[in-house]
């Protein structure tokens, strides 16, 4: 995990970032259903489920992670959630995956100016990774430190955040990127 101010490598640089975040009632065209969003026509693809131990081999899980680290909450959202029901949501990937998805959750909440829902989402979210830090008994998880990862969702749920943020341009909101403990394969 590293602050706001370090550089931002990508994990799956062959994928190309959307022009725009999505954010619910903002006036852009929604990601799936519009013929004008941003990734109309992909919304049939099905992820291979993930494996922990091979986390670095999951396109779908490092798009995710590229998502969220550049502001991208809700496509983050979207294929973490997708990736979770592939990976049989109550299994320990299942989980954590949801507390990913309620990371990202927390950061759309952030751009809807939803203070309530931020808390929410990320001290549930820091609930998960304390949850599956105890079940696993490992320092790290998919490649990211449980610790960590738990300090910054309850960090995350006690921040103020700006009021006013572009529509659409995605900006992290969070002072903190989820970077892997070593880089993906290939």
């Amino acid at each position: 995990m590293r602050t706001a101010a370090t550089e931002i490598p990508r994990l799956l640089p062959s994928v190309e970032l959307p022009g725009y975040t999505y954010t619910s009632g903002q006036g852009l065209p929604h990601p799936f259903r519009d013929p004008k969003g941003h990734s109309h026509g992909k919304k049939g693809r099905t992820p291979k489920p993930l494996i922990a131990e091979r986390w670095n081999e999951s396109p779908a899980y490092l798009l995710a992670l590229d998502h969220f680290n550049f502001g991208y909450y809700w496509e983050a959202h979207d294929e973490w959630e997708r990736l979770a029901r592939v990976s049989n949501p109550e299994s320990l990937v299942g989980r954590f995956l949801k507390g990913l998805v309620k990371m990202a959750a927390a950061g759309l909440k952030v751009r809807e100016q939803s203070v309530h829902g931020v808390r929410r989402h990320a001290a549930s979210a820091g609930e998960v990774f304390a949850d599956v830090a105890a079940e696993c008994g490992e320092e790290h998880y998919c490649g990211l430190e449980l610790t960590t990862l738990q300090f910054a969702a309850d960090r995350a749920a006690q921040l103020s955040y700006k009021r006013e943020l572009p529509v659409g341009e995605p900006l992290r909101v969070f002072p903190f990127v989820l970077t892997p403990e070593s880089p993906p394969l290939g």
